[in-house]
């Protein structure tokens, strides 16, 4: 059994909280974001790469994303990615260029866009909940072996938990900020 380390549970609640701010940058808001195509993968050279290490996403107008391919044989590739994507977008090429508008949000967009943002912040929540069961397990089986009394066992499962409530409390905060974003017309 591993040993019991509350540094390296934070580091791992703290990846749960790194993760769902990265699937939040993803869902497209009003305003244009150079992180909205992040998700994205494009079929290059043999492989699929994020479309980050094949051009440069740059937010040229506020409902607008210009992606500068940087080999020119990618941009057709670069352009049915996008088109391809869950996001809904309809790129158009300009050279080396591919140009993105964003459409207007209806309302019923903005509602499916919070109800995903909402599945991100569960998933994020029971991340951060397997950290702390695994960190729970630890320090029973700790205590059943005798390695820590009791009373320490009991200290420190309620450092846990703190810690626990703390990055729960950090998802909802994130969740809140991020429909607030995504209703704001």
């Amino acid at each position: 059994m591993s040993e019991y380390d509350l540094a390296d549970l934070t580091r791992r609640m703290e990846g749960a909280i790194t993760s769902f701010k990265s699937d939040l940058g993803g869902l497209r808001t009003g305003r244009a974001s150079a992180s909205l195509l992040d998700p994205i993968t494009v079929e290059a050279y043999g492989s699929a790469m994020p479309i980050n290490q094949v051009a440069n996403v740059t937010v040229p107008e506020p409902r607008m994303l210009a992606v500068n391919v940087w080999d020119k044989s990618m941009v057709g590739a670069v352009e049915k990615a996008i088109r391809e994507s869950s996001l809904g977008l309809n790129p158009m090429t300009d050279g080396t260029t591919v140009r993105v508008p964003l459409p207007e949000l209806n309302e019923e967009r903005r509602r499916e866009l919070v109800k995903v943002a909402h599945q991100y912040a569960e998933n994020a929540r029971i991340a951060v909940r397997h950290v702390r069961r695994d960190g729970m397990d630890t320090l029973k089986k700790l205590e059943k072996d005798g390695e820590i009394g009791q009373d320490e066992g009991r200290s420190e499962s309620d450092a846990v938990q703190k810690q626990t409530d703390t990055y729960i409390t950090r998802i909802d905060e994130l969740l809140a900020e991020k429909e607030a974003e995504i209703l704001q017309v």
